[in-house]
């Protein structure tokens, strides 16, 4: 009695571990046999570039030289852990890869940002961190990076040095591509790899060093438990880089002389894209959330077919809690003992995964409420302990703290030491700290079952989330006087972020989440619930299970008219049947989440919808007759489209709308007019953030500057229907030969501001001389088209553009897209190349004003090449 094998202690397997920097492994690689294997894989927008490990190799010995010399040249110092940290801000391509080795070979460690993080984020995180230098994907067309806050640039002192991807190719030209040796190297203090930020206890993001060491003690582990197979020739790179889970998809194949595919976020957004990606590669293996796996069997489930991804032998989930029933609806597809599930469980701190449990079939589910979390891995123990920090027994429950080869090197600026503490039950150097997870759990038959958090903290789409930091940034909304913020069936489908708010301000729902998404990365901002009373108990604590209760009484109200408001106006006739069956879809799916009415102008996202019960959607409408990929549903702008898109086998198909086109003519201009008053003045993007001090009379204005020439050049058009009606307007030039107009309004803001994202990209990417670039300038369409006959013309339209500078031998299309239609067209269906993703709200206007500063963070305006010839090709 009272043994330690009684006690709740487990410890993993003892193993000698060889401390070595990622870099020089990798070099080590690309020297040996692996030299020729392909290491990265690219594909986006129908462009596939690949690089060998080699290659790979000697440029980041270039980069890596670069980094170093403008560190050491400009004296750039340590901060004050003393570290020397490069922040990286990229979009994943194996441009991203490239960079992140080279800082790795330069002796430096990489920080990741993101484009989704609101600017006060990236603020704290650079003021806090201090990186040396900032790299980022932007390229010198970005007058100023988006993601660089006026508090971090007005202090000099604070301001890290930029870098952008196309600057740091420029500078490595020339450069030797021998490997650096140890002297040119920047010296980097605690063999620190990463810095990756996590939401904070206290309400503020803090810092998690990550050194080599811990990286391949996680690795080794891995390569043991779940080595390789002869025929794994491909790895997938996926999760977001912010994310922990990425440096073992990143790192594990690269040290192993393995390619990895490096996955769009459009690709990774869209499980139908995803599982033919994963499919089309033999991807033998995948690390994933469990809301992104019931994602993935749904759709596997809509498209019937038993033979997509039987390669893809081994799942492992982390992030978020694994059930039981999605466990039984793995082994319910994918044959058991031929397939392993696996749960993985750990946080940023402790690398990712410091315990796992391996389920090969239904049998080892049976009598279970919940997967457990397992064993720890290699050079790690695990304890559960009572608040006086002694082991409880084995089958209580206790706090889970871990020791060991897996632990991080605390947090940036030595903040919460708290949470590393001296192990007193420890003798052996290696587990002389202790981490405090904030988790309990309990040991039964040897292995770990979760039994929930100590704190406020859960887990959104797989990202640790402190309830606490999401209350104090709604708290912070003026006008509210008391807000609670609460996770709703944590792990579960139907899983929700609830901020339950009490407010003095006329402000809705919707108008306190769109100020929460300024302030708040997307995965955090909650559902707001407006109450007049926020209940206490006798003790004068807030009932948070009455808060809960209040929910999941009014969405489990069988009346769903009563809560959510469903709107049939503009439905055609034929159509009324199918809307009823898609609008009471998604208010059942929805139900309380719904943000606002359902109509035929409701954006499924938008009111309250997400990936996964965009999925769930869809099955339903396809038990009830009516059949939509994937794809329309999620690309759709509106439930008006997804309506259009719907189809049911009593609909009757008619013929595509046939459309003609005719160069632009004076007696067009009537109709061109009102075509782009309407398309720009009514509905733009740009134009709304000026108003009041925009008017219809400017457009005509601008329309009577441009029209002789618009004429003149004969590169314009107009689309008409069968009828003959004016439609459409396409609206062009050749970039080198663009006249100047004066205009005295305040469209000259929209102008300037497009000249200086388009300038540079123009001037320095593109091909130089007239006749060389044709300008798609301004494409509007008749505001009395539905939205699918407004998609049928702008594609028709698109078609014209294309064809005209075929005609006329132009060498490519250059075009600048600022609404999500026209941005999805072009990426998507034309494959335009990107050139410049822009974030709007950042630009500053020559007046030094910001025209566009109550945009929200992710209105973009993306500058975009088609090239007609299939040889030439913009580097970016």
């Amino acid at each position: 009695m009272g043994s330690l094998p009684q006690l709740s202690i487990l410890k993993g397997p003892t193993r000698p571990l060889v401390v070595s920097q990622l870099g020089r492994i990798f070099e080590k690689v690309a020297a040996g046999p692996a030299a020729s294997n392909i290491a990265l894989i690219f594909e986006e927008n129908g462009q596939s570039r690949q690089l060998s490990y080699s290659q790979v190799d000697q440029i980041t010995n270039k980069f890596a030289r670069v980094i170093s010399e403008t560190i050491k040249t400009k004296n750039l110092k340590p901060n004050s852990d003393g570290d020397h940290i490069i922040a990286v801000n990229m979009h994943p391509s194996d441009h991203l890869i490239l960079v992140l080795l080279s800082i790795w070979k330069s002796g430096c460690a990489y920080l990741p940002l993101d484009h989704s993080f609101p600017a006060s984020r990236i603020d704290h995180i650079i003021q806090e961190s201090k990186p040396v230098i900032v790299i980022y994907d932007e390229g010198k067309a970005t007058p100023k990076p988006a993601y660089f806050p006026d508090s971090v640039i007005s202090d000099s002192k604070n301001f890290p040095a930029k870098l952008s991807y196309e600057e740091l190719l420029t500078a490595s030209d020339g450069r030797s591509d021998k490997r650096l040796e140890d002297k040119e190297r920047v010296y980097q203090k605690d063999d620190l790899a990463i810095v990756l930020y996590t939401s904070g206890s206290t309400g503020i993001p803090k810092g998690v060093r990550i050194p080599h060491k811990i990286i391949l003690n996680r690795l080794q582990w891995q390569f043991k438990t779940f080595p390789f197979s002869e025929t794994e020739k491909v790895c997938v790179f996926k999760t977001a880089l912010t994310f922990v889970d990425s440096v073992c998809e990143i790192w594990g194949p690269l040290i192993s002389g393995i390619s990895i595919l490096i996955v769009p976020k459009s690709v990774t957004l869209d499980p139908e894209k995803l599982i033919q990606k994963l499919d089309d590669y033999k991807i033998e293996r995948l690390v994933l959330v469990p809301s992104l796996l019931r994602s993935i069997l749904m759709c596997l489930e809509l498209k019937k077919n038993r033979t997509l991804l039987k390669n893809l032998k081994l799942w492992v989930c982390s992030g978020e809690t694994l059930t039981t029933s999605l466990a039984e609806e793995f082994f319910r597809y994918f044959p058991e003992n031929e397939y392993k599930l696996c749960n993985f469980y750990g946080s940023t701190e402790i690398m990712g995964d410091v315990t796992f449990y391996i389920i090969s079939g239904m049998q080892q589910l049976k009598n279970l409420l919940t997967v457990p979390i397992g064993a720890p891995v290699d050079n790690t123990i695990v304890y559960l302990l009572d608040p006086e920090l002694r082991p409880v027994k084995t089958g209580d429950i206790g706090e889970l703290f871990v020791s060991g080869l897996n632990l991080a090197s605390g947090y940036v600026n030595n903040r919460d030491k708290e949470k590393f503490l001296e192990n007193q039950l420890a003798i052996d150097p290696i587990f002389s700290k202790l981490y405090r997870t904030g988790d309990f759990a309990r040991l039964q038959n040897d292995v770990l079952l979760y039994e929930g958090r100590t704190d406020s903290q859960v887990k959104i789409r797989g990202h640790r989330v402190d309830l606490s930091e999401v209350e104090k940034a709604v708290s912070g909304v003026e006008g509210v006087e008391k807000a609670v913020v609460l996770c709703y069936q944590p792990g579960e489908m139907n899983q929700a972020l609830l901020a339950f708010v009490k407010s003095s301000a006329l402000m809705n729902e919707n108008q306190i989440e769109n100020i929460l998404r300024s302030k708040l990365t997307s995965y955090m901002v909650p559902q707001v619930i407006l109450v007049e009373s926020i209940p206490l108990l006798v003790n004068g604590k807030i009932d948070r299970q009455a808060l809960l209760k209040s929910y999941e009484n009014t969405n489990n109200n069988d009346d769903s008219s009563v809560e959510i408001e469903i709107d049939y106006s503009g439905v055609k006739p034929a159509q009324m049947a199918a809307a009823k069956v898609l609008f009471d879809t998604v208010a059942s799916v929805l139900n309380r989440s719904a943000r606002s009415a359902i109509s035929l102008d409701s954006n499924f996202y938008e009111i309250g919808g997400n990936s996964l019960n965009s999925i769930y959607t869809i099955t339903r409408l396809n038990e009830e007759g009516y059949q939509i990929s994937i794809g329309d549903f999620l690309s759709a702008i509106d439930l008006g489209e997804v309506l259009e898109r719907m189809t049911s086998s009593n609909d009757i198909h008619c013929s595509p709308p046939t459309y003609t086109s005719e160069l632009l003519k004076n007696e067009h201009k009537s109709a061109v007019l009102d075509i782009i008053t309407t398309s720009f003045y009514q509905k733009a993007d740009l134009e709304q953030w000026l108003m009041p001090d925009i008017f219809e009379s400017d457009y005509k204005e601008l329309m009577d500057a441009l029209w002789e020439p618009l004429v003149e050049k004969a590169l314009s058009f107009v689309a008409k229907a069968e009828s003959g009606k004016i439609i459409g307007v396409g609206l062009n030039f050749d970039a080198r030969d663009e006249p100047d107009v004066q205009i005295t309004s305040k469209l000259t803001v929209i102008f300037e501001f497009l000249e200086t994202v388009e300038g540079p990209v123009r001037d320095k990417c593109l091909p130089g001389g007239k006749g060389k670039i044709l300008h798609s300038f301004m494409m509007g369409t008749h505001s009395s088209l539905s939205p699918k006959e407004n998609v049928a013309v702008m594609q028709f339209m698109e078609d014209e553009v294309l064809k005209l500078a075929t005609e006329r031998h132009f060498e490519g299309i250059f075009t600048t897209n600022t609404s999500p239609l026209t941005q999805q067209l072009g990426t998507d269906v034309y494959h335009y190349q990107t050139l410049l993703d822009y974030q709007v709200n950042r630009y500053v206007a020559s007046d030094n004003t910001r025209p566009f500063g109550m945009a929200p963070d992710s209105q973009r305006a993306i500058v975009q090449w088609k090239p007609i010839k299939s040889d030439i090709v913009v580097d970016v």
